[in-house]
This record gives structure tokens, sequence and C-alpha cells, in this order.
């Protein structure tokens, strides 16, 4: 397992943009598939991102597709999802998400996923 922290989370106003940071510990990162997941209050988590452990593929769901942007730096053991044209349907907790197989993460699959971060809010204001 890999211990995540987010950071970056903020409020913003509609049409602005954020950029969320995960740092991971350990020497292993670049084994682990990592994602972006979010939960808004009363709804379920809800997949976002994810790349590829070499960071040549990445995903998106279709809410955040064109408007997201999620990249890696495995020198740094650090995973980034740059957030444009922020909706205030975007507001929710922004957790990382960090599994070695690539298609738990990029299904959602999230009881199956192995580490967390502890979650950062993005709160965007209409």
């Amino acid at each position: 397992q890999v211990q995540l922290v987010e950071s970056g989370g903020g409020l913003v106003q509609a049409g602005g943009s954020l950029r969320l940071s995960c740092a991971a510990s350990g020497r292993t990162f670049s084994s682990y598939a990592m994602g972006w997941f979010r939960q808004a209050p009363g709804k379920k988590r809800e997949f976002v991102a994810a790349i590829s452990w070499s960071g040549g593929n990445s995903y998106y769901a279709d809410s955040v597709k064109g408007r997201f942007t999620i990249s890696r730096d495995n020198a740094k053991n650090t995973v980034y999802l740059q957030m444009n044209s922020l909706k205030a349907e975007d507001t929710a907790v922004y957790y990382c998400a960090a599994d070695k197989a690539l298609r738990t993460v990029v299904v959602g699959s999230v009881p199956d996923i192995g580490s967390w971060g502890q979650g950062t809010q993005v709160t965007v204001s209409s």
C-alpha cells in the first residue's frame, strides 16, 4: 500500500481553475495506477479520472472530459488534477486513489481500490 496526501483544494468561482496534487509515499509509486474520485454531500463517491503507471494513458468521466487533466510525475511521486472551467456541480470532496490494477481504478470500483487519501474540499461558487 501507499500513503496518499492530497492538497490544492479550495473555494473558486465558476469558470475558474484549481490544481490538485496528491503526494504518495514509498518507492514503488510507478507500479500504481492512480485516480481521482469525488464525493458530493448525499451522493456516492464517483470516478473522475485515472492515469496508467507510466502516464501514457488517461481516462476521464464524461462530466469532466475536456475540462480536467490528470498527470503524474513519477520522479516526484505525485499525481495532479488540473481542473479548468469549473462548475458549481464540481463541488465535492476530491479523493486520490491508488491501485496496482489500472482497471480497478478506471471502472471506479471503490470498494476494491487499495489506497485512498484523506480528501480535499473543492467548492465552486456560482
